[in-house]
Formats: C-alpha cells, sequence, structure tokens
C-alpha cells in the first residue's frame, strides 16, 4: 500500500509537470476503479455527482461535509491513486470552515481539495471579494500546517452562476494565488482566449473543467498548449452515466423494447476491473 505521504508527492509532482494531466471525477468507489482501471494518474470527487447518486440538488447545501467526506474516504479505499476532493464552499461560510474542511479532508485521506467562493445562496451567490480572500487564506494556512504537501484549489465561481465577468475572473484567481493557493480554477471558462488569458495572468498550475455540454472543442494537447496544467470533468463522467441509464429506462418503458443492453458492457468485464 502506498502511504498517503507518497500519494501527496505524487499528486504535487503532476501539477509540475510541463503538460497537462486529466484528473479524473468518480462519485463513488466503482468509478473509481474503473478509471483506476483505466491509467488515470489521479482522481477528485465531484460534489454533482455525488449529490445526484443521493438524490439530492449540488450547492445547495444538501449534502453534508460528514456524508462528503465519508464518501471521499470510500474512494480512497478503493484506489491506490492519490485522490483530492470537490469540498464545496467548505461547508461554511466563515474563514474557519473552510480551514476546518481542509483539515478533515487529509484526516479522510484526501491530497488535495477545493473551496469555492461561491455561497450557496441563490440571492447573492458569490462571496464579497475581500471575504472570498479571507476563506482562501484560511483554508491555504491550514494546508501548510500538515505534514504532507497538500494541493490546495481556490475556485473562482462566476462563470457558473451567471457571472461571466472575466477581469473580476482573473482578480480574484490573483488574489487566491497571493492568498496561498497551489492551484487555481474557474471553472465555466470555455473560450480558448479566455482560458489562455486566466492561466498567463497567474503564476501557479490552473485546472480547466472540461465535459460542459456544447463547449468540447479543445483537446488535451490544445488545452496544454493555452498554459492549463490540470483538466478534470467535474459531474461529466457521472451525468454521462445518468444519461445512459435514462436512455435505457425510457426504451423499456415507452418502446417495451431492451436493445440498450446491446451495448451494455458485460458482467465479466466489470468483475475485471472491480477485481
Amino acid at each position: 500500500m502506498i502511504s498517503q505521504a507518497e500519494k501527496a508527492v505524487l499528486f504535487q509532482k503532476l501539477h509540475e509537470r510541463n503538460k497537462p494531466f486529466v484528473v479524473g471525477n468518480p462519485w463513488d468507489a466503482g468509478s473509481a476503479r474503473i478509471l483506476t482501471s483505466l491509467k488515470y494518474e489521479a482522481l477528485s470527487t465531484t460534489s454533482a455527482g455525488l449529490a445526484f447518486s443521493l438524490g439530492r440538488k449540488d450547492g445547495t447545501g444538501a449534502v453534508s461535509r460528514a456524508e462528503a467526506l465519508s464518501n471521499a474516504r470510500c474512494i480512497v479505499e478503493a484506489t491506490d491513486l492519490p485522490v483530492a476532493a470537490d469540498l464545496e464552499n467548505g461547508y461554511g461560510h466563515r474563514p474557519e470552515d473552510a480551514a476546518e474542511t481542509i483539515r478533515l479532508a487529509a484526516e479522510a485521506g484526501l491530497v488535495g481539495g477545493s473551496i469555492e467562493d461561491a455561497t450557496g445562496t441563490g440571492t447573492d451567490p458569490i462571496y464579497d471579494f475581500d471575504h472570498a480572500v479571507e476563506r482562501v487564506a484560511a483554508a491555504a494556512q491550514a494546508a501548510r500546517a500538515l505534514p504532507f504537501p497538500f494541493m490546495f484549489v481556490a475556485r473562482a465561481e462566476n462563470y457558473l452562476h451567471g457571472r461571466p465577468d472575466l477581469d473580476d475572473t482573473i482578480r480574484r484567481l490573483q488574489a487566491y494565488e497571493k492568498a496561498g493557493a497551489d492551484v487555481l480554477y474557474a471553472p465555466g471558462l470555455t473560450s480558448a482566449e479566455d482560458i489562455r488569458t486566466a492561466c498567463s495572468s497567474v503564476t501557479k498550475p490552473v485546472n480547466v473543467l472540461m465535459g460542459l455540454k456544447g463547449a468540447n472543442l479543445l483537446t488535451v494537447s490544445e488545452l496544454g498548449e493555452l498554459g492549463a496544467r490540470r483538466i478534470s470533468i467535474g459531474s461529466g463522467f457521472s451525468r454521462a452515466a445518468l444519461t445512459a441509464f435514462l436512455h435505457a429506462a425510457r426504451e423499456v418503458i415507452d418502446e417495451g423494447t431492451f436493445t440498450f443492453a446491446d451495448d451494455a458492457m458485460y458482467i465479466s468485464e466489470l468483475m475485471t476491473m472491480f477485481r
């Protein structure tokens, strides 16, 4: 068994390479094992994927910190790969909440995690700039206090909440970098120009989200040329799985046919991955 500290060093080194790596995003132990069998080099949980598997909405506080970290621990135990986590907004508004979430994430076996600047409320979805920076600084301080390198990701959520303001997003990313974040992340950027601008505006590695509907023309190599060092899929794999499930279920109830099974994996194939 590879230790948590060894996984942490491996994860840190992935971010130091001159080419991007893709982090797989499982939502449970089974999907983590499948991604591990496909030669992904690291994994990170998806809050939306977990919420959907529980029949709940994402980003509304419907999934507790305890539930999210319990799920993360199951994923850690299912693979020898480094595992990070989507820690939403730190499960609380105070800087102390973000810091405590980082400490608990490390206790769960994780070697990285992200904190959003989204409030989780519809009326005022993004934290005030100064408060957002304080939260990042507290989380970064908690990460630095750990006995191994914990890759702390600070997320600027403007684009996912109807605020496509690139200038403010970059201002936040730069401030989060100064506050101690190891990785910067602005989910929702889709154009090559915006991604290049964001990546060139900071010196720390930038994570780029792919798998958004209607925004998948860029390849891994092209994203690397734009400056991305880490690429994640977010809830993309989870949504793809649920889409296939929905199509199959609709076929049976609406058409009375079962052709979906022709494209399904054999049980023996899955058993090999889960061995």
